[in-house]
C-alpha cells in the first residue's frame, strides 16, 4: 500500500515536472516562430442570444459577416463592406422622441 503511494507520487511529480519543461521550452521557441505580418480574419464582436446560440460579427479583408452560430448549423445572415473602425467613427445616438403634451380634460363639475 505505501509502495503503491510512493510510485504515484513519484509519477504525479514526475509529470508535473515535464510539463514545466515543455513549457519553458515552447517559450523559448515562441520567439523564433515568425508571425503573421497582417492577419486577414478578425473577431469583431460576440452577442450571445441564449445558452446554445451566438452572433459573430466576423471582418474579412475589407468585408464583415454577420453568422448565427448554434446548434442546428451556422448561418451566414448578412455581408457587407467593412466600416470604420468603432473607436474611429464616433456613435451618434437618435434624438429622442418627443411625446405630445398631454390631452387635458374640462375639470369635472361636481353636483
Amino acid at each position: 500500500m505505501t509502495l503503491d503511494l510512493l510510485r504515484a507520487g513519484f509519477a504525479l511529480g514526475l509529470v508535473i515536472l515535464l510539463i514545466i519543461a515543455f513549457g519553458a521550452v515552447l517559450r523559448r521557441l515562441g520567439d523564433r516562430v515568425p508571425k503573421r505580418a497582417g492577419r486577414r480574419l478578425a473577431v469583431v464582436e460576440t452577442l450571445s442570444l441564449d445558452p446554445r446560440r451566438r452572433l459573430v460579427l466576423l471582418r474579412q479583408d475589407e468585408t464583415e459577416h454577420l453568422v448565427l452560430l448554434g446548434p442546428g448549423g451556422d448561418i451566414a445572415l448578412d455581408r457587407r463592406p467593412a466600416s470604420a473602425p468603432a473607436s474611429a467613427a464616433p456613435v451618434s445616438s437618435p434624438p429622442p422622441e418627443s411625446s405630445p403634451p398631454p390631452e387635458s380634460s374640462p375639470p369635472a363639475e361636481s353636483p
